[in-house]
């Protein structure tokens, strides 16, 4: 029962913003998934043809238009236009239908793609676990480049995610 009362409360946390991850810690680079999704518009979205443009952010969230996934989503809207002008696709995934991201995609101005992965493939191409219980995909973050994911955000923030990739390409930057 104590279990059952743990994992309840992992997975409301999720939804109110606060990571629930159960992966193990993974050090990049490693190569990036080559899977296939399905857009809120029907279409579909080869995840290797957008590496093959350049770098592309992947981020999870748990359920559209709930507190922790519309800070998450809007911080990566609020920062899109300076993103893009260094290059970089933002590309967000969550089990949720066509239809919920659609209408999460307009009510909040989302100028990217939202991948509906309702069977769970794309999650697992990433290895990104479900919360317990809900299904729904834990929130964590990619950054891709060439084809190597070149960081991973385990525990991705909502209101900061953001600041967080744009912190991370200008380290990149400067190293190189």
């Amino acid at each position: 029962m104590m279990k059952v009362i743990a994992r309840c409360f992992a997975a409301l946390g999720a939804l109110l913003g606060v990571s629930c991850n159960a992966n193990p810690v993974r050090t990049p680079p490693w190569p990036a998934p080559e899977v296939k999704g399905i857009d809120q518009d029907g279409k579909a979205v080869d995840f290797a043809s957008l590496y093959a443009s350049g770098p592309t952010v992947v981020y999870f969230y748990p359920k559209a238009d709930t507190p922790g996934c519309t800070a998450q989503s809007c911080s990566l809207r609020d920062a899109y236009a300076e993103l893009t002008d260094a290059g970089v696709k933002v590309i967000g995934v969550s089990t949720d239908t066509q239809e919920k991201n659609k209408a999460f995609k307009e009510k909040y101005r989302l100028p990217f793609t939202l991948v509906s992965d309702t069977e769970g493939e794309v999650m697992k191409a990433f290895g990104v676990k479900a919360i317990p219980l809900l299904g729904l995909a834990s929130r964590q973050c990619f950054l891709i480049e060439k084809g190597e994911v070149v960081w991973h955000d385990a525990k991705a923030s909502t209101d900061q995610q953001a600041a967080d990739i744009k912190r991370v390409l200008a380290e990149r930057k400067k190293g190189s």
